[in-house]
């Protein structure tokens, strides 16, 4: 039941505007979503929102780079399928995939088109607060309860971003403070033996101040679905806590201040009184904690324009435990970021200067410790040649303390002919190599031989974006590509241990995404097809390979039925085509699956009761093969990769309470 940016309605997508300027303190998001959405109830007018916050004021359909959304009544959709975390709110976008990394733990992160997850970068509010490189596990610790909608800029972003853009931007923008007190609860349970709740509380303090509090608290039962001593669903239980504090001045001056603080721990590995194939129990377990800070802020300069700030900090405690082997880590990311933007006819210009720094300190390892200090300068112009065509260009350089001086370019136009929208953009950028591949971060450092002469990663990448929204229908069509070239891969070498290498080659991923939607009254039916062809260079020769666990088909078809004041109804069924699997003595390649998902809410004034339903055909990977290896892996893997679901059916239902203005 995903949506993406509907060209013509008002409401929570025009907001996405500022998603373009991430310089733009992203509280202003929020506060004009809110605006729009007060003043069109269904949110269908055919009008465009000119959303004058933005340093240029252009409306959505202005905007050269395409960005998608997924507004706040989709956030709330999937709030009542997975209250605990956003990863399904990101699965159903055509385009991104969520690729479960550790089966042991769950652990999970996002494939933009077809590109390693640790290329996309996560932020909230536009800033780093899961850190420079999201860590696997982070996709499942952020609740969506206090979302107001999430960007999505697909593509090398490193010139608005930096480095840890390289293969796209996932934003998660906080709701706005109404003028009134308000809040809502979620009490959700699932079948499989998890509990969920989360609560959000919002509203006006003394003077131009409000804020919004948002906590909760999730566990899940350590389950062994089928039955071969293995958790198939680890275990787990989180605390979760984030207060945010708002200003806005008469002047049109903003300050926005947030704080959050998080810990969780996660069992897997073998069940109580059960062993690996080698007859040993194996434990593994993962005990996270996180506390972030950050600001946003606007200024404006009277003849001059508007000065911005932006700062935050993150700290990430780890203690792993990998069988005998335990690991205790901490990651660091600091961000600050000063810039000046204005306008001038039909340009809109901003630059600025920028400092991050990356660090990571294991107490188990130290020979992987690294820190990252990268100062940046960058600048964004606009312009607009005919009120149907605009061109925009961006460039950022870093400067890496290890990888050197980097530019990272970006340009893009848009022509948009009556109900039709036609982008063109391509860009470069460049990532930092860490230890933490996927299946370094999976399976722990140990095994891993010491790092020897790695070079940054560098992408290519560009895409072509049609689209067409007229009355009911709505279309787009993406074709996109990527070269990446030194990408990081893991070798195996002699006994148990595992070499990080960069590829001898490119990494060549062509594809497309199709979306097309249609919406009769309270009906709304959207399908999708996306076509991803990814190689790489095989890690133990010359020859090319098909990457991993990457699907070259993937399709989906949704329908929903919504009564505001009433609720809903959704039907959903997803087709995920063959991977390439890696190192699996089972199958080279998978096969082909559908799922099938039903939800329903039924609203009772400030109550409301939900049902969902997903995975209806009780699809599990296990049905197919083991998922115990006869020996452990090089990489000290005990499982196969996960290529398709490991719990089967999962019901799950509730009942979430507003109270206050609505």
């Amino acid at each position: 039941m995903y949506r993406t940016v509907d060209l013509k309605r008002k409401g929570l997508k025009t907001a996405l505007v500022l998603a373009t300027c991430p310089w733009v303190p992203t509280q202003v998001f929020a506060q004009t979503s809110a605006h729009a959405a007060a003043g069109d109830e269904e949110g269908d007018d055919a009008k465009d929102i000119v959303v004058r916050a933005t340093r240029n004021g252009h409306g959505l359909r202005d905007q050269p780079i395409r960005v998608e959304v997924v507004d706040r009544e989709e956030v709330e959709e999937k709030q009542l399928m997975t209250p605990g975390n956003i990863a399904m709110l990101v699965s159903e976008t055509p385009g991104l995939h969520v690729q479960v990394t550790s089966p042991a733990l769950g652990a999970s992160n996002v494939r933009v088109q077809g590109l390693k997850g640790r290329y996309t970068q996560i932020l909230a509010d536009g800033l780093p607060l899961y850190g420079g490189q999201a860590p696997a596990i982070g996709l499942l610790q952020i609740p969506p309860t206090d979302l107001g909608q999430v960007e999505i800029i697909k593509g090398a972003a490193s010139a608005l971003y930096g480095p840890s853009a390289l293969g796209g931007v996932i934003n998660l923008v906080s709701r706005r403070p109404g003028a009134e007190q308000q809040g809502e609860a979620v009490i959700n349970a699932t079948s499989r033996g998890g509990q969920d709740f989360t609560a959000y509380q919002s509203g006006p303090l003394a003077g131009a101040f409000s804020y919004s509090l948002t906590g909760g608290y999730s566990r899940q039962d350590r389950r062994d679905v089928d039955g071969d001593g293995w958790a198939d669903i680890a275990g787990y239980h989180r605390w979760s806590l984030r207060p945010r504090l708002f200003w806005d001045g008469a002047d049109g001056a903003r300050l926005f201040v947030t704080a959050g603080t998080m810990t969780e721990q996660r069992d897997g590995g073998t069940m109580p009184g059960r062993t690996a194939p080698d007859d040993v129990p194996y434990a593994q377990s993962l005990h996270s904690q996180r506390y972030d800070v950050g600001l946003n802020a606007q200024i404006p300069i009277e003849s001059v324009g508007t000065f911005y700030l932006r700062a935050s900090g993150v700290t990430q405690a780890h203690r792993q435990i990998f069988g005998a082997v335990m690991e205790d880590d901490r990651h660091q990311t600091f961000l600050a970021e000063v810039s000046l933007g204005g306008s001038a006819g039909g340009t809109s210009w901003l630059g600025g200067a920028a400092y991050q720094r990356d660090s990571y300190r294991s107490q188990t390892l130290p020979g992987f410790d690294y820190t990252y200090s990268v100062p940046a300068l960058f600048a964004q112009v606009e312009h607009k040649l005919l009120p149907e065509l605009t061109l925009a260009g961006s460039a950022r350089w870093d400067d890496h303390n290890v990888y050197g001086s980097r530019i990272s370019p970006r340009l893009s136009v848009l022509f948009k002919p009556g109900p039709w929208t036609l982008r063109a953009s391509v860009g470069q950028g460049f990532y930092a190599p860490t230890p933490f591949v996927e299946q370094i971060e999976a399976n722990g450092l140990s095994r891993l031989a010491p790092l020897q002469g790695l070079r940054a990663e560098t992408a290519d990448t560009a895409s072509i974006d049609l689209g067409y929204a007229h009355g009911p229908f709505e279309a787009n069509l993406t074709l996109f590509g990527s070269n990446i070239d030194h990408a990081v891969q893991m070798k195996d070498i002699a006994g148990d241990r595992v070499l990080l290498v960069n590829a001898d080659g490119l990494t060549r991923t062509r594809g497309a995404e199709l979306l097309l939607r249609f919406r009769w009254q309270a009906i709304t039916v959207t399908g999708s097809y996306v076509h991803t062809d990814a190689s790489e260079p095989d890690p133990g020769g010359l020859s090319r390979r098909t990457v991993p666990l990457t699907p070259r088909d993937t399709a989906g078809l949704t329908a929903a039925w919504e009564k505001r004041g009433r609720g809903k109804i959704g039907l959903e069924a997803y087709y995920t085509g063959r991977q390439a699997l890696d190192e699996n003595p089972y199958r080279s390649g998978s096969s082909p699956y559908v799922e099938l998902g039903a939800m329903g809410e039924l609203i009772l004034g400030r109550f409301s009761l939900f049902l969902n339903a997903e995975n209806l055909l009780n699809l599990r990977q296990s049905r197919y093969n083991p998922l115990l290896l006869p020996q452990r892996a090089p990489d000290g893997a005990w499982t196969v990769e996960a290529w398709a679901p490991l719990q089967g059916r999962t019901i799950n239902g509730g009942v979430r309470f507003h109270w206050g203005e609505k």
